[in-house]
């Protein structure tokens, strides 16, 4: 149990965090951590008002503040199409195929830059958008989010063992800060590793980048 004292208008206010509990509750709900099928998506075309709609029901419950966090506007969109993240619309019509890839670019746009996402997305829309072969941007998407659910154990054993770590430290620290360094410290080690991953993300772009024709070309 973490204890936070605040002087606030001359008053000392405490608050508790039960950080087990806390934890118990964010790891029950890796378990209910679901991505939008494709099945899912409507087979017909479909104007921007409903493109932002169907992104917004899908998507909210995944976002930090839900009430207020908007998932995706009609000014996003169109700056997705301006900057080649996004094919355009058919006479102003999108496709399943465009809402897949909005899709992608909603979870990349958390780490990634704009036009970081335009080096990893654009092989992929180029390849497999619209194709008429068998393997198209839909297998592609299917593949991939389908390794979420296989992630989401080896998750959970990270977290806690990085949550089992955290106890331990700060042994000899004032008793009155020393579970709130712990808990420090535990997010310390969570963004660590985010800050690695995001790192090593970063390089493999780079990598793509380096081996596009167009890329070097326009260097």
């Amino acid at each position: 149990m973490i204890f936070l004292t605040h002087i606030w208008k001359g008053m000392v206010i405490t608050m508790h965090i039960d950080t087990n509990d806390l934890l118990q509750s964010i790891l029950a709900s890796f378990d209910r951590i679901d991505y939008v099928k494709s099945q899912d998506i409507p087979n017909i075309d479909l104007y921007m008002d409903q493109v932002t709609t169907f992104m917004d029901k899908n998507l909210r419950k995944s976002s930090r503040y839900p009430e207020n966090d908007k998932v995706m506007t009609k000014t996003m969109i169109n700056n997705y199409t301006k900057n080649d993240l996004l094919p355009p619309p058919i006479k102003k019509k999108y496709s399943k195929e465009h809402v897949l890839v909005l899709i992608f670019i909603y979870y990349y746009k958390g780490i990634l830059s704009i036009n970081d996402i335009q080096t990893l997305l654009q092989p992929i829309t180029m390849q497999f958008f619209q194709t008429e072969g068998e393997f198209d941007i839909t297998s592609v998407y299917d593949e991939v989010f389908g390794l979420e659910k296989e992630q989401i154990d080896a998750l959970k054993k990270d977290v806690m063992e990085k949550y089992e770590y955290s106890t331990k430290t700060f042994e000899d620290a004032p008793e009155e800060s020393k579970e709130f360094l712990k808990l420090f410290s535990f997010i310390c080690l969570l963004s660590f590793d985010v800050y690695m991953k995001k790192l090593l993300i970063e390089k493999l772009v780079d990598e793509i980048k380096e081996k596009d024709p167009k890329s070097k070309k326009e260097k």
